[in-house]
């Protein structure tokens, strides 16, 4: 039986040559992808800025509702098609400008690729799904230790990871591109009898599948880990879910995981994912759970 840990865990993102923190505070954030430097809202930064001045190439100023509307105002020049970026040795990719706020990537996911990783040493077989995968670095990531599913709804993130994927020049890599509804490809996976060494899920508050299918957080998320789980077994590796931007805890997310995860060995974890600014301070930003069976 899973043992399910109580006491919060913290994952730390340091930044690398391709991200780093620079400040944050006022709701805002500072940051620079590689030579670029933006501003970008963040409410959980509460606290006021270290910094006197913030010499930003853009910012992005939020509209006035509350799911995610807003613009890009930029004061010095930036390639509106995107500059190439690296996470070490494991991934390459394009950062743009979106205009969703992010610029493409989630550089607090870094952690958790490097956590992936440790699981999965040593195996080049290994067979993981990263659901909701967005732009594939994590499927970059993943690709080092065997076969990966990739999934997303959206056909331009699709293809965005495709490129990402030649830009690293993993073409050659037994990565799955699928644009496909999460909760529908996992039902059948499920029917089919697949299993799989790992997965990845990092679903969005609310979404639409590729033929108009609606996902709700807090309504489809107990169901798509109850699939999840059905896909892993006893010889399985891991489970990483994070969830953003909800009014949601950790330890909500480590409870569902304890209850489908209670016939299988292994571990259960629970907290926060935060990046650390160059100044020590470290800003919140996501909660995860996560399932471990060290093999």
């Amino acid at each position: 039986m899973a043992e399910f840990l109580h006491k919060p865990v913290l994952m730390v993102g340091e930044g690398w040559d391709g991200y780093r923190l620079l400040d944050s505070g006022h709701g805002r954030k500072f940051e620079a992808y590689g030579e670029y430097r933006f501003i970008r809202p963040e409410p959980q930064a509460m606290w006021s800025p270290r910094l006197d001045e913030w010499d930003a190439h853009g910012e992005f100023v939020p509209g006035s509702d509350e799911d995610g509307g807003g613009r890009w105002q930029f004061f010095r020049d930036v390639p509106r098609d995107g500059w190439e970026l690296g996470w070490g040795d494991e991934a390459r990719f394009t950062a743009q400008c979106t205009p969703f706020r992010h610029l493409g990537f989630f550089p607090d996911m870094a952690p958790v690729w490097a956590w992936m990783g440790k699981q999965l040493a040593g195996r080049t077989d290994a067979e993981t799904m990263n659901l909701f995968g967005y732009t594939g670095v994590g499927s970059q990531a993943l690709s080092r230790f065997g076969r990966v599913t990739h999934v997303d709804a959206s056909k331009k993130s699709v293809a965005q990871a495709r490129e990402n994927a030649a830009l690293a020049g993993l073409e050659d890599r037994p990565i799955r591109w699928l644009v496909e509804d999460a909760m529908k490809y996992t039902a059948r996976e499920v029917r089919r009898g697949r299993r799989y060494d790992g997965i990845i899920l990092d679903p969005p508050k609310f979404g639409r599948g590729p033929d108009g299918e609606v996902w709700r957080l807090e309504q489809g998320l107990p169901d798509l880990v109850s699939d999840c789980r059905q896909l892993l077994d006893g010889e399985s590796s891991f489970l990483f879910l994070t969830v953003y931007a909800v009014r949601m805890s950790s330890l909500a997310l480590g409870g569902l995981l304890e209850e489908m995860f209670a016939e299988l060995p292994g571990t259960i974890e629970h907290g926060d994912l935060a990046v650390q600014e160059e100044g020590g301070r470290l800003l919140p930003t996501a909660i995860f759970a996560r399932w471990s069976n060290p093999r």
